[in-house]
């Protein structure tokens, strides 16, 4: 079993970055295949972004593709969203995920652990 704990979310102006972290507990971090998601007022949960177990792979919603990056260190459990030239639509709540399976997944439903989520309110 993994936790996962979300930070670096917050305020910030259109145009503008953020960094998420999310920070996973256990010692089988790198079995995991990461994702993040976010949850809009009224809306349904949605696929941001994927890393593989290895860091070799990563997956991305068309909507952020080329504006926000993940990443991950597996040395420290913690996957990154880097989030750059934000846009007021990008305000949600974001969660990290993760998943044991093998292939990477972009569903909400093939995810086994889920954080807390963290803020992100982007101002236009």
């Amino acid at each position: 079993q993994v936790q996962l704990v979300e930070s670096g979310g917050g305020l910030v102006q259109a145009g503008g970055s953020l960094r998420l972290s999310c920070a996973a507990s256990g010692r089988t971090f790198s079995s995991y295949s990461m994702g993040w998601f976010r949850q809009a007022p009224d809306k349904a949960r949605e696929f941001v972004a994927a890393i593989s177990r290895s860091g070799g792979g990563t997956y991305y919603a068309n909507s952020v593709k080329g504006r926000f990056t993940i990443s991950r260190d597996n040395a420290k459990n913690t996957v990154y969203l880097q989030m750059n030239s934000l846009k007021p639509e990008d305000t949600a709540v974001y969660y990290c995920a993760a998943d044991q399976a093998t292939v990477v997944a972009t569903t909400v439903r093939e995810y086994d652990y889920w954080g807390q989520g963290t803020q992100v309110t982007v101002s236009s």
